[in-house]
């Protein structure tokens, strides 16, 4: 299983990073993502741009504390906790993803992969939490 984690520091107060994170239709700002399809409370459906589907299940959300779901999609399985605090006006985030490749020919390349999205992830929240100060 590869286990790859991020830590970011926000200038902006925990509640709206809180929201931007876990808002399933506000999620424009995500580069990677064509749309959400949300099935109920707990379960929803991540399209990348070119319609590759993951499947989600909320497995905590503790507002502005823990946010954590398992996932799958036809080439992994595994989940995904956030991880929120706040110190001196502001945020902190840390991700952990733990995936396991159902493929035995992407297990090298499954961390590699991690990294890159989670990069990703970062600097697209970066800039939709800018663009939502200077509104």
């Amino acid at each position: 299983m590869a286990i790859v984690s991020v830590t970011a520091v926000f200038q902006v107060d925990l509640q709206s990073v809180w929201n931007a994170v876990t808002s399933l239709e506000n999620y424009a700002w995500r580069t990677d993502l064509k749309k959400i399809e949300i099935l109920n409370e707990d379960h929803f459906i991540e399209y990348t741009k070119n319609g590759f589907a993951t499947n989600f299940t909320i497995t905590a959300k503790e507002p502005c504390r823990r946010y954590a779901f398992d996932m799958e999609n036809e080439n992994m399985k595994g989940y995904w906790t956030g991880v929120f605090s706040q110190e001196n006006g502001k945020t902190k985030i840390c991700f952990t993803e733990s995936v396991k490749a159902k493929k035995f020919f992407m297990k090298p390349f499954v961390k590699l992969y991690l990294k890159k999205q989670q990069k990703a992830y970062v600097e697209d929240l970066t800039r939709a939490l800018q663009n939502s100060e200077k509104d």
